[in-house]
């Protein structure tokens, strides 16, 4: 009996031939990662364990993007205690304002990701990098912090689910129309504790921009990592970028699965998540005409080069309506910088968006578009939990960017083709 991509991958960093679902192991780290809200709390119990040095300097990546720019002063001191940090262990992956970026952007950019590692990241969203083959899932603090002394830490082996998107993608269609189809076929806890694989002529057919969407919220259906397989569009990306050398893992023909499933995309409209899970995925004709107060187009989800595209498509000529604040957020300076080169955004600005300097922000509540009660966002975020993104009685519904987009001048939700008659 062959093996699934993250059998295979798992087995490799125990030093295993074979693992099965359910097996406990031990793993070896790759790539470690915490931001500012998570790597404190890791550094402090690091001190606590006594060891003088981390367990490998270029290994651990320390990205402050949550609040920052600093916020706060509390935020200050969190970043503060992470630049110390990362000064005394000379820690080669620390990237401060000006060089950072949304962390799940930024290490996919710098080369530090690559197929058929294991990395973990005190962070949920750390999935992304399933969508250049590694297996890649969020821990809590107290595991980065063992991480750290260690270089290692314990796993156990999930089973996989299949996911076959089959067909060519429609017009408006989007990896995140995708994945929020996925969430809401599957629900929060369908995927719980699994790797999600998701293949078939869509998926193949999707950038990589897509692609790190779909693995990015493998997560919310509960799963454990959200795999794609290495082809021609992973190898491309990364040519000229990977740091390391690296070796692809593919699921065996024979690999037995806990389930597969098949999903024809060719009739599938953009999706819409209604408030307050990401489960609650419907058709965006469901949706049409909610009124907005905000829309956020940004985060590590969909804060990428094709997403600001996609928004200036929609945006070019046109004005955000006026009851309607709009908030683009670029994911990295690289992104930032090429959005500038293409005049994306000029034509943001001259559709009176305001436009940020990279951060999570809004996303998680943390500062810049906090919503009032009872107020509306739509966002191109992933959760939209109860006061997400400001009061406990305001709502968020997640989207695409071409939903987004379309929906800022349209001053409710909207059908992207609905702009563009």
């Amino acid at each position: 009996m062959g093996m699934t991509m993250a059998e295979k991958i798992l087995a490799r960093a125990a030093g295993r031939e074979t693992v099965t679902p359910g097996e406990l192991l031990n793993a070896r780290i790759d790539l470690a990662l915490g931001n500012d809200i998570t790597a404190p709390v890791a550094i402090r119990e690091f001190e606590k364990i006594g060891l003088k040095k981390v367990f490998d300097r270029e290994r651990i990546a320390l990205i402050p993007d949550h609040f920052t720019p600093n916020k706060d002063i509390q935020s200050a001191g969190q970043v503060k205690l992470m630049r110390d940090f990362a000064r005394e262990q000379e820690i080669l992956h620390y990237y401060d304002v000006g060089r950072m970026g949304i962390e799940h952007a930024l290490l996919p950019e710098l080369g530090l990701v690559h197929p058929g590692e294991v990395i973990i990241g005190a962070d949920s969203h750390t999935c992304t990098y399933g969508a250049l083959g590694a297996f890649a899932t969020g821990v809590g603090s107290t595991d980065l912090a063992a991480v750290m002394a260690t270089g290692e830490l314990w796993f156990k082996v999930p089973p996989t689910i299949r996911i076959v998107f089959q067909g060519n993608m429609p017009a408006y269609l989007e990896g995140k129309d995708l994945i929020l189809y996925t969430i809401g076929k599957l629900g929060v806890e369908g995927a719980r504790y699994c790797a999600l694989e998701f293949t078939g002529e869509a998926i193949e057919n999707l950038g990589m921009d897509g692609r790190f969407t779909i693995s990015n919220m493998a997560i919310e259906a509960g799963a454990k990592v959200g795999l794609i397989p290495v082809d021609e569009v992973t190898t491309r990306y990364l040519q000229g970028r990977a740091r390391r050398d690296y070796d692809a893992l593919a699921s065996d023909i024979d690999a037995a699965v806990q389930e597969e499933l098949r999903w024809e995309v060719g009739e599938l409209e953009p999706q819409v998540s209604l408030p307050f899970s990401p489960a609650n995925a419907r058709p965006v004709s469901e949706a049409a005409g909610t009124p907005l107060d905000q829309v956020v187009i940004g985060s590590c989800t969909n804060g990428r080069l094709e997403d600001l595209r996609t928004a200036a498509r929609f945006l070019k000529g046109r004005k955000v309506h006026p009851h309607v604040r709009l908030l683009i957020i670029p994911a990295t300076q690289a992104i930032y910088r090429e959005a500038i080169r293409e005049s994306l955004i000029d034509i943001f600005i001259d559709a009176e968006a305001a436009v940020s300097t990279p951060t999570c922000g809004p996303c998680l509540g943390g500062h810049m578009g906090i919503l009032a009660q009872g107020e509306v966002a739509l966002a191109t975020t992933n959760r939209n939990f109860v006061g997400r993104m400001g009061h406990p009685e305001s709502k968020v519904y997640l989207s695409g960017a071409a939903v987004a987009a379309a929906s800022a001048v349209a001053g409710c939700i909207a059908h992207p083709e609905e702009i563009e008659r």
